[in-house]
């Protein structure tokens, strides 16, 4: 049986393209199926792999020249591709994952990670934004 490692990467503060900031920390956590990013602000965004996956950026998965990719095909994805073996930084922008299945080639930049953070916070935030506001029914008491 192989130990599973468990993978915490210290990133320094600095800006980076865009007036973005690179996280202050990155944590894998292989065994949980989590990455944990904490930004110099103090937010922290959780993805499950799962969510990880889906946010792939590569042109295989998200099409290119006008061709959808093939997560544009809505398929089942299985434990292999959502397990995650390994993460390497990728300059001082981005990571990439190296997913069960042996995928490699999304360099998901620190940029994107931060905007499609799943905190109920920054969904609310992007329904706002998109004019998507979702309202909980009420009732009123009659007396």
């Amino acid at each position: 049986m192989i130990a599973q490692r468990r993978s915490i990467v210290r990133v320094t503060e600095r800006s980076i393209a865009g007036g973005q900031v690179a996280p202050s920390s990155i944590h894998a956590d292989r065994a949980a199926g989590r990455l944990e990013i904490t930004w110099p602000d103090g937010h922290a965004t959780v993805y499950d792999t799962t969510t990880l996956r889906w946010l792939c950026p590569c042109a295989f998965c998200r099409g290119e020249a006008g061709m959808p990719g093939w997560l544009d095909s809505g398929p089942t994805l299985t434990e292999e591709q959502t397990r995650l073996v390994d993460l390497v930084l990728v300059g001082g922008y981005a990571i990439a994952p190296t997913w069960g299945d042996g995928h490699h080639t999304g360099y998901y930049t620190y940029a994107l990670l931060r905007a499609h953070c799943p905190c109920p916070e920054d969904t609310d935030r992007r329904r706002a934004a998109a004019g998507t506001v979702t309202t909980t029914p009420h009732h009123e008491e009659h007396a």
